[in-house]
């Protein structure tokens, strides 16, 4: 490692991203590429995945409240044809780890889309476990041990890694973290968005789903926390912080919860090159330091 340029890759199992600053899905597109140039990216995260056309929640989808953002977007999606044939192609050549987020309502579902994306140059898959389970009443995959495991184990059979997206609504989330890597994960990401409600100034609910994602800021202490016990819990696992991240300060406070990389969601939408700025500022802080990216994580 040179003193102008610092080693910023981190590896997540057999995968090395180019550095410690990934997309949270859901929050990114290729088009971002018309601003800067993707390959700056420690990996690419494309909008979650479902089998199926799925039109999300009607509007309105999105509120700001205390500082964040509450969202039900429902995760639409133009489902595997339209995928394969328009969005993939668009991450492909920027030379960065591409990491394909899935979800579906059924552990089979999730099991049929990592088959079908087998083959299609895709280094890793995320495991979105947020979405309901219809087999189970409707209850979220990642709200339960047995489900988690279930959906899991039933993709292991690929030879692609398998990184699974936890919640903080968990009640337990290092019982939730250890059962996905029982059942075969390969690392974690910790974590989606806390389930929360807003009302307009008239009381009515200011979502049309009433209840919503809450992301951003006021995130970040409780994705901090579950990602603290689940890299206490699993200190042999890599966990990738996720929630409320915009600034090195949050990155670093991450990392120093046992984290090896950090996702980056809401900030891009009110500062695009929020990525950016936050990959350039590692650079700085590791150089500064004497130190590789790799080396600012702080495990048991």
């Amino acid at each position: 490692m040179s003193a102008s340029m610092p080693d910023l890759t981190v590896p997540i199992g057999s995968v090395t991203l180019r550095n410690p600053v990934i997309p949270a899905s859901g929050t990114f597109a290729a088009s971002y590429g018309r601003v800067y140039d993707l390959g700056r990216l420690g990996g690419l995260v494309p909008k979650t995945l479902m089998p199926g056309y799925r039109p999300g929640h009607p509007p309105n989808r999105l509120t700001e409240t205390g500082g964040g953002l509450l969202n039900a977007v429902g995760i639409p999606s133009d489902g595997v044809e339209a995928f394969l044939d328009e969005t993939l192609p668009a991450y492909k050549g920027w030379g960065t780890p591409l990491i394909v987020s899935i979800s579906a309502d059924t552990a089979a579902g999730f099991a049929e889309l990592v088959r079908t994306l087998e083959g299609q140059g895709v280094d890793a898959i995320e495991l979105n476990l947020s979405c309901p389970n219809l087999e189970e009443g409707g209850r979220s995959f990642a709200l339960d041990t047995a489900m988690t495991a279930e959906v899991v184990a039933a993709c292991r059979d690929t030879a692609l890694p398998l990184w699974a997206k936890l919640s903080p609504n968990a009640e337990d989330v290092a019982a939730i973290a250890s059962a996905a890597v029982e059942a075969g994960a390969d690392a974690l990401i910790v974590a989606n968005t806390l389930t929360g409600i807003a009302f307009r100034r008239d009381g009515r609910p200011a979502l049309a789903n009433v209840t919503g994602g809450l992301s951003g800021t006021p995130l970040k202490p409780v994705n901090l926390r579950c990602t603290y016990q689940v890299a206490q819990a699993l200190p042999k696992v890599p966990v990738i912080g996720c929630g409320g991240i915009a600034t090195l300060q949050d990155a670093l406070d991450y990392m120093a919860a046992g984290a090896s990389a950090v996702a980056v969601g809401s900030a891009t939408f009110t500062r695009p090159l929020a990525m950016i700025h936050l990959i350039d500022a590692i650079a700085t802080h590791c150089t500064t330091k004497g130190i590789a990216a790799r080396d600012l994580t702080r495990r048991a």
